[in-house]
């Protein structure tokens, strides 16, 4: 299909369905004395009026704060309850996940209050930066990201680890 002398991929109507907030960019903002944060407008239209504006926030798997909004955080919930929690492994990740686990609704400017708890655990003190990670939201220390990205391409170029990790994947051809 040609739309304004571009061609436009034709994708299924499953992935439009299932991809419709997918959180993408890197902003930097300032922490107020209270501990809330902006959510900048370009991530704000992900947000499904399922999520009621509230996102829940728990520890990241690395040195960071994950926010999913609330209808994302409610498929991760429903996973955790399926899960058997007599596996001592299980319990274990659920009460971890779940200890650390905040809600918040944004208020009228579109700020988030972080807990305290979760901002010491990511090292976040004065500035963050706020990261779109597909279906979830991470805030970082921005030092800490900058160590972390470089630790990680030092290791492997970007294109190595593009095509390691993409590998089978198939992608609409554009042309």
């Amino acid at each position: 299909m040609v739309e304004s002398g571009r061609k436009w991929l034709n994708l299924p109507k499953q992935f439009l369905k299932d991809n419709k907030n997918m959180f993408k960019g890197k902003f930097l903002h300032s922490i107020d004395a209270k501990g809330r944060i902006s959510i900048p407008a370009k991530l704000r239209k992900y947000i499904t009026p399922n999520a009621d504006n509230t996102f829940v926030m728990t520890q990241g798997n690395e040195k960071c704060i994950d926010m999913y909004p609330k209808d994302n955080w409610m498929v991760i919930e429903n996973d955790l309850y399926k899960l058997d929690t007599f596996d001592i492994s299980n319990a274990n990740f659920v009460r971890l996940m779940l200890s650390n686990a905040h809600e918040d609704e944004m208020d009228s400017q579109y700020r988030i209050l972080v807990p305290r708890q979760l901002l010491e655990f990511a090292e976040i003190k004065n500035e963050v930066i706020i990261l779109g990670s597909l279906r979830k939201i991470e805030l970082w220390n921005p030092e800490i990201l900058k160590s972390h990205l470089e630790n990680l391409l030092s290791n492997k170029p970007f294109n190595q680890i593009a095509q390691e990790v993409m590998k089978g994947n198939k992608f609409p051809q554009t042309t």
